[in-house]
């Protein structure tokens, strides 16, 4: 037995600090089952899966935001440290989609009036466990919990209000696919509502998703004042689609 760290740096020979940050992105898998603990032991007969990691793209730049397509496996703060620009809002890890950078800080400050009147469209989409059949609103308040690993959300009428709203999209026997549309912005608000409603994010362990490579979630589409930006939805999204639409047929 073996660190999965250093059997991952002896396969695809590279640095053991290299590898060990291939397995904190949530990048290697092995038997098709995510590497979560770098350090964790290891048959030394071990193979490993590296899933590559895209680069995040400008959407859209003038003289108050640069707007990027943030790919997953990249936390929001390294899109800012990257650009040279502080962030507006922040989006989860694994979550990809749109996420704005500001300029200066005029803009910042009229932003922030936006966000706090709930003037702010944000719209993301997730593949779920489970049957969405019909369009649902979601109000229960969130509290958030903060700790050294980091914050966790949590259903509590002590919590703060919070409204998400998801309709479906697509619907397969195990999993839906549907649309959420937040006008508040409590940290992993989706992901603790669709838990909460018993159809947790494909992915996202944390809140009772099954494994899988990521958390399935994408901020698709957002508006602010006059601004409207769209986000693609990423590859893994249109494979894991038409993977469900060739079981349909048979």
């Amino acid at each position: 037995m073996e660190k999965a760290y250093v059997l991952l740096a002896k396969q695809e020979g590279i640095s053991n600090r290299k590898a060990k940050e291939l397995i904190d992105r949530g990048l290697v898998f092995a038997k098709d089952k995510k590497i979560k603990i770098a350090r964790g032991l290891l048959p030394e007969n071990t193979k490993f899966k590296i899933i590559k990691k895209t680069d995040p793209k400008k959407i859209f730049e003038d003289a108050n935001i640069l707007v990027i397509d943030k790919p997953p496996y990249i936390t929001s703060e390294e899109i800012s440290e990257q650009y040279s620009y502080p962030l507006l809002h922040r989006l989860d890890k694994e979550t990809s989609g749109i996420l704005l950078l500001v300029k200066n800080e005029k803009f910042k400050k009229k932003a922030i009036e936006e966000f706090k009147k709930q003037n702010v469209y944000k719209e993301y989409v997730a593949w779920v466990s489970g049957i969405v059949a019909e369009e649902m609103t979601i109000d229960f308040p969130i509290k958030i919990i903060k700790t050294k690993n980091g914050a966790t959300a949590k259903i509590s009428k002590d919590g703060e209000d919070a409204l998400t709203v998801i309709e479906p999209i697509l619907a397969f026997r195990t999993k839906s696919k549907i649309k959420a549309i937040i006008s508040t912005g409590k940290t992993h608000q989706i992901r603790i509502h669709l838990k909460a409603i018993e159809h947790p994010i494909i992915g996202d362990e944390k809140y009772g998703g099954i494994p899988y490579k990521r958390i399935m979630l994408h901020h698709r589409k957002f508006k602010i004042f006059d601004y409207e930006f769209v986000s693609p939805e990423p590859g893994d999204f249109k494979m894991q689609e038409e993977s469900n639409k060739k079981r349909t047929k048979k």
